[in-house]
């Protein structure tokens, strides 16, 4: 063997530890980012989906209320007042009308949502003679409705609470300006989820 061939240096085959420390530790933080990613993702997704449930039922409970006759308690603005219901707490009262007409409003209720066998429920909550009353609505997958009432709450953990104001000469003499702000109650749900949407009738 020539002196030249016993006087070269070996070259390094393979990875020293170092390069492997490195490397693990740029792919533990690859992987790591990549699950808050995951999990960001997962929880913007869960929110969106009760954002659209509480928008969807604060536009059925406005339809509700601009179904009833302006002069029915429902709806109405008693004699002296500017405002009825509240959106801040549940509001139960004895409304009469500029008309004469009376009646006991709930100006609030819950509504749960669930899904079973390719069925869509929902259950409204109210107050009837101090007991609280559920109302629940099966929608099949075959078109058909079917509607039952209870004194018993479901268990369905998809729940809203909706409480609605109704102001009267707002925007505008002449005219009510009805708000309702719907509170999904499932506390897990990060940002909370609420939504409110007003409507204007005369």
């Amino acid at each position: 063997m020539s002196q030249s061939a016993r006087s070269r240096p070996r070259t390094a085959n393979g990875f020293s530890l170092l390069e492997v420390l490195v490397a693990t530790f740029v792919l533990t933080i690859g992987l790591l980012a990549t699950a808050a990613l995951v999990a960001k993702m997962i929880a913007t997704g869960q929110s969106s989906k009760y954002m659209t449930l509480a928008s969807t039922l604060a536009s059925e409970k406005l339809e509700d209320i601009n179904r009833w006759d302006p002069d029915d308690p429902q709806v109405c603005v008693p004699t002296g007042s500017t405002t009825v219901g509240s959106l801040t707490a549940d509001v139960m009262q004895t409304t009469t009308c500029p008309g004469g007409t009376s009646g006991t409003v709930s100006y609030y209720d819950e509504v749960a949502i669930g899904a079973t066998n390719g069925a869509f429920s929902e259950t409204v909550s109210s107050t009837s003679n101090g007991s609280t009353v559920y109302v629940t609505t099966v929608h099949a997958a075959d078109g058909s409705i079917q509607t039952t009432t209870s004194s018993t709450a479901p268990t369905t953990p998809e729940t809203f609470h909706r409480r609605w104001i109704i102001e009267a000469n707002s925007p505008v003499n002449g005219v009510r300006r009805v708000t309702v702000l719907v509170t999904l109650m499932d506390q897990s749900v990060q940002p909370p989820v609420k939504f409110q949407m007003s409507m204007v009738r005369p």
